[in-house]
């Protein structure tokens, strides 16, 4: 199953999680130092609702929220 939105094209991407440990130069250390990151994926927010074509056919499509909420979809 694709998670990619069929009205804005979002896809999940990839970053890291970022871990640091020290104490900060303005409270007496040397500063923060980077010790780990992971690998980790971000995904859309998706829902899968019937939307209504521009012919009138209805179809089950993957679509992100901030479509929905923009009112890019005509639900049906």
């Amino acid at each position: 199953m694709s998670r990619i939105c069929s009205i804005t094209g979002k896809r999940p991407v990839k970053g890291r999680r970022i871990i640091h440990k020290g104490q900060s130069k303005k409270s007496g250390g040397i500063g923060l130092q980077l010790v780990k990151q992971t690998k980790r994926t971000f995904k859309p927010n998706l829902k899968r609702v019937r939307v209504r074509a521009a012919n009138g056919t209805v179809t089950r499509q993957w679509v992100s929220v901030k479509a929905i909420k923009a009112g890019l979809v005509e639900k049906a």
